[in-house]
């Protein structure tokens, strides 16, 4: 899936139900997206079985913002985000009552909304190390 086909737009603010937001568009042909989302022909991934990762890239001042099936480790969709108000999102959702809480909206070609509520985010370096400080891992969360 294209890069282009999504529009990312992170809201370090909370929004009217108090949480800091992912809002991601996505515009591509009608269908593909939520076959990636689709785990059965009934059931689409809920909240648990998707993880969420931020990737600077060299000499860059945005990254790669990533969604992938949890269980297989199969990338739904990645797009380019920008790093300064990813930061100011993992700073705020920290702040907000300790318990580091996100949403992550993603809304399909035919406007259908799809609202994942996240804990952890993780944010690596442009050679694939993990940046601890600047990521999202609760406390029960071992790596």
């Amino acid at each position: 899936m294209r890069r282009d086909y999504f529009t990312i737009d992170i809201r370090p603010e909370p929004d009217d139900d108090g949480m800091p937001t992912i809002a991601i568009d996505y515009t591509g042909p009608s269908g593909d997206l939520r076959d990636r989302l689709t785990e059965t022909a009934e059931s689409t991934l809920d909240s648990s079985e998707v993880d969420v990762a931020f990737r600077h890239q060299t000499e860059s001042e945005g990254g790669v913002l990533s969604l992938t099936d949890r269980m297989t480790g199969e990338f739904i969709f990645e797009a380019a985000a920008a790093i300064e108000p990813l930061d100011a999102l993992v700073s705020t959702a920290q702040r907000r009552d300790g318990d580091g809480t996100y949403e992550v909206r993603l809304t399909d070609s035919g406007g259908k909304p799809l609202v994942y509520e996240k804990e952890t985010l993780l944010v690596y370096d442009e050679d694939g190390d993990l940046l601890r400080q600047r990521s999202l891992i609760p406390g029960s969360v071992e790596l």
